[in-house]
């Protein structure tokens, strides 16, 4: 909870089941990284870099969960 990711390299990263809630992700490279079933509530992903990133609920994005 709370965890300070800013301009994390996280490109392929597996965050399945990770608990963020209010983590930093500003400006974090999330290309490919798995959320699956992750909890985001309140976390800070402005300016985040998504490309085939999997949502918590799945979903495959390119432009954010």
């Amino acid at each position: 909870i709370g965890a300070t990711l800013t301009g994390a390299y996280l490109e392929g990263a597996d965050l399945t089941g990770a608990n963020l809630i209010s983590a930093n992700l500003t400006g974090a490279n999330l290309t490919g990284a798995r959320f699956t079933n992750a909890n985001l509530t309140s976390a800070n992903l402005t300016s985040a870099y998504w490309f085939n990133t999997i949502c918590p609920s799945g979903m495959v994005t390119n432009t954010g969960c």
